[in-house]
């Protein structure tokens, strides 16, 4: 038999640091034990073990303590972010069926020692965990160690057995006390020989064995005598380091394997915590049903609905119609629409292939019924493309999802249920191929009420009404009505940059002196700084590193670095957008992207497949782009942007009186700062002092720092301390805001826009002071980027309906940022320029 034991302390804090700060939206943390569970999966796997053991410290002096009351002296606390998951660790791996094993007086190490030493005494393997080298000592015949890490949230092991040990020490596991009782340790304060380090003390135990020899031999061996008189003045500290790092095999513990057999998990306790922790996707991965954290409160409804299809469409509408009202479900397969499901007493399927379908649905949105649903803008947009105009829905669970917790990672219908603690129905007689989506329709009215009620507690309300629902609409009439595109001249262009690139890669090739793959950072970091014998930057596993950061830092070290990130900008040009966009040409000529609406947490939209938002302007060859896109035949373009924004937003918002007066004037805001920054007048202000101020102006809403501004606007942070302590004088208003914000966003945990946008910042609470810093320039921004993304949506809305009201073709196509695009009629162009600057 095959025993798994793991040094829960050490693993815990291990996948803490591995992975970035995480917290559900009630600000529990939760990295490390995510963290965990993801080492903890990948050892079964790797181990396929028949028993498990989990050994944990506990608070309080262990018998080490007693040999040595220094002992861990200097180690700092956990810090409170971890401390908070260890008892929800401890309970979920209860739940899970694990036995966790702790010990008064004894350190997890010990518990380990003694499994490593009963395994040996009665014959099973033992296969240990952990993140600490200590253990190392341990490995046997039988007793392997597996090394863990995580790194970027992936779960790493590295095998260590004798002949590991040998390879990468040169001694026994055993010596390998002896050399940390030469060397010590510093984070256990394990004193060791003072002037000794790990190397010298490696060396010492290789040549003569242990310390009982070198003691015994110390005033014959051929060693220096300043090394001596180092031995001998801290031979005392050796042997007692050799006692605290000695492992002891004497914990109280049951040492039948049989103790440590997984129990039968609790299932349903089990997911209950993992939704707490909003661990979603890892239930997926560990196959817990995510409907078992339900049980309770399903069993509580004792309610069961069944499942039928309907045929007879007219009497469905009659019935909705005189109901009022309809929760509705749309399912897709392979992006078409292919059912709906309405949940009422019972679950009524309808296929979108029944004679009348159409029909049916067109009736349906036009009819005045309350339809409520989960995420409207795909149906639009099916609607659309068959020539039905639908209304706005009168609730939709996604979009409230989202205003609730942007920062969750998706919004399917049964992870809300487990989110909110909201039943799902038992449903009979389900078609096996719509398990998931019959039970999302069963739980959609629950989740209706739930999501409305939290959104009324918080008083966004009108958030979801007067903005994000009528924008999904506006969305779905973008993504119907695409963008048009030259094709045949983005294929010109895109030949255009192969030809620049083909040249660039002779350029290459002739200052290197030979071809090889560009595209390789091995083969370039050989060329860069073997070949050409550049400064090494930074070096990976792999090899040398040659990252834009890297090249961009050997800028004028050689001809070559130019070419290279010539090359590397329009090779990305080229694939991602020329030959990109080329592919998503549809048959009409014009690109329907597709808008997202629940992705950012700032409530900006997103644009992908592909993403307009992101068309390249900074470069040249770049900016050449836009042109592309284009207005059909006797249409044109319409543009128009807010001009700055977010600074007007932050003057409103921070009420400070002289940045009205600058907009209300129409001053130049950024001369107007550099006139305030620099004290001079407006017209003595150049080209330098306005760029400066300018970034002055957009940094300090950022929380940004001298350091920062320094290195962006190329002065000394001295310079750059002061510009930004002259700009907070003069902008008196702006500072109280700042202080303000970050005041109110740790007393209640979240800021808001003018129109009541969340963000919350568990941030923080943290203790670590760059993650707390990063929470409050978060805090700083986010009313500020978010009123100016929640104005934008409001003007969508606005200048939409207000087209359609006028009965006008001209129909609103692109939002980039600050920025709307309309494409119109030319006999209308003057008149849908007129509505948008209004409406905007």
């Amino acid at each position: 038999m095959k025993l798994l034991a793991l040094d829960g302390n050490s693993i815990l804090n291990r996948a803490f640091y591995g992975i970035r700060l995480l917290s559900t939206k009630q600000g529990i943390y939760t990295n490390g034990i995510y963290g965990f569970l993801t080492i903890l999966n990948r050892l079964k796997e790797e181990v396929n073990p028949d028993a498990v053991a989990i050994a944990f410290d506990l608070p309080g002096p262990t018998f080490r303590h007693t040999q040595y009351s220094e002992y861990k002296a200097t180690r700092k606390g956990m810090p409170e972010e971890l401390a908070s998951q260890m008892p929800i660790l401890k309970e979920l791996l209860y739940a899970l069926g694990y036995k966790t094993v702790e010990c008064p007086g004894f350190e997890a190490d010990d518990i380990l020692g003694t499994l490593a030493a009963a395994s040996k005494e009665k014959s099973f393997e033992c296969v240990i965990a952990t993140g600490d080298r200590d253990s190392l000592q341990l490995v046997d015949e039988k007793i392997t160690v597996l090394l863990a890490a995580t790194k970027s949230g992936r779960a790493e092991t590295t095998l260590y057995n004798k002949e590991k040990i040998m390879e990468e020490y040169g001694v026994t596991p055993k010596q390998l006390i002896d050399i940390k009782a030469l060397m010590g340790d510093s984070s256990d304060n394990v004193p060791g020989v003072t002037g000794i380090g790990k190397i010298g003390a490696q060396k010492l135990i290789q040549q003569f064995g242990s310390i009982d020899h070198i003691y015994q031999n110390i005033d014959t061996l051929p060693i220096n005598e300043g090394l001596r008189e180092k031995l001998k003045a801290g031979k005392e500290m050796a042997y007692l380091s050799y006692k605290l790092c000695t492992i002891s095999p004497d914990a109280p513990i049951p040492l039948e394997i049989e103790a440590y057999l997984p129990k039968e998990p609790d299932i349903q306790s089990a997911a209950g915590i993992m939704t707490k922790l909003e661990f979603y996707s890892l239930m997926e991965k560990m196959g817990i049903e995510q409907k078992e954290a339900q049980k309770t409160k399903t069993a509580a409804s004792s309610k069961t609905l069944e499942a039928a299809f309907e045929n007879n469409l007219d009497a469905l509408f009659d019935s909705l119609k005189a109901a009022g009202k309809a929760h509705m479900l749309a399912h897709f397969e392979k992006g078409a629409l292919s059912a709906l499901a309405f949940c009422n007493e019972k679950i009524i399927l309808v296929k979108a292939d029944t004679p009348g379908f159409w029909d049916f649905l067109n009736n349906l949105f036009n009819s005045g019924i309350k339809l409520r649903t989960h995420d409207a803008k795909p149906l639009f947009r099916e609607m659309l493309s068959r020539g039905i105009n639908p209304h706005p829905v009168d609730f939709d669970t996604a979009l409230a999802a989202y205003i609730l917790n942007p920062s969750a990672k998706a919004y399917l219908i049964l992870r809300l249920a487990q989110e909110y603690g909201t039943p799902v129905p038992e449903v009979k007689n389900i078609p096996p191929n719509l398990i998931d989506f019959t039970l999302s329709a069963a739980a959609l009215p629950a989740m209706c009420e739930e999501l409305y009620a939290q959104l009324e507690s918080n008083g966004q309300i009108p958030l979801l009404y007067d903005i994000e629902q009528p924008l999904s609409l506006v969305l779905a009439h973008m993504e119907h009505h695409g963008f048009a595109v030259d094709g045949k001249a983005l294929e010109q262009y895109g030949q255009m940059l192969q030809d620049k690139i083909t040249q660039l890669e002779k350029g290459i090739y002739d200052l290197v002196g030979y071809e090889f793959n560009l595209n390789s950072p091995k083969q370039l970091g050989v060329a860069l700084f073997e070949k050409l014998m550049l400064p090494v930057r930074k070096k990976s596993k792999t090899g040398y590193s040659t990252d834009a950061e890297v090249l961009e830092s050997l800028i004028g070290a050689h001809p070559v670095i130019e070419l290279l990130l010539e090359y590397r900008s329009l090779s990305k040009l080229k694939s991602t957008y020329a030959d990109g966009l080329k592919k998503v040409i549809s048959a009409d000529g014009r690109i329907h992207t597709s808008f997202n609406q629940t992705e950012t947490r700032t409530g900006r939209i997103s644009s992908t497949e592909p993403n307009l938002q992101n068309i390249p302007v900074r470069h040249e060859v770049g900016r050449e782009m836009r042109k592309f896109f284009k207005a059909p035949p006797g249409w044109t373009l319409i543009d128009a942007d807010y001009s700055q924004i977010e600074l007007r937003v932050l003057a409103h918002i921070a009420n400070d009186k002289a940045m009205i007066d600058a907009f209300n004037n129409q001053y130049d805001i950024h001369t107007a700062t550099a006139s305030q920054v620099f004290g001079l007048p407006p017209e003595m202000i150049t080209s330098l002092l306005r760029s400066r101020a300018k970034a002055v102006n957009f940094g300090i809403v950022y929380g940004i720092s001298a350091f920062s501004l320094a290195r962006d606007i190329n002065v000394s942070r001295v310079e750059a301390d002061k510009y930004i302590k002259t700009y907070l004088e003069k902008y008196s208003g702006v500072k109280a805001y700042m202080d303000n914000i970050k005041e109110q966003a740790k007393r209640e945990g979240y800021v808001e826009t003018m129109f009541r946008r969340r963000r919350y910042l568990p941030e923080l609470k943290s203790s670590n002071h760059t993650i707390r810093a990063a929470g409050e320039r978060i805090a700083l921004n986010t009313p500020i980027q978010g009123t100016a993304a929640d104005i934008i949506k409001i003007a969508m809305i606005k200048v939409h309906n207000r087209l359609k009201a006028e009965n006008l073709k001209a129909r609103l196509i692109l939002q980039v940022h600050d920025e709307l695009i309309i494409e119109a009629p030319k006999e209308e162009a003057e008149r849908a320029a007129q509505i948008v600057k209004e409406e905007m």
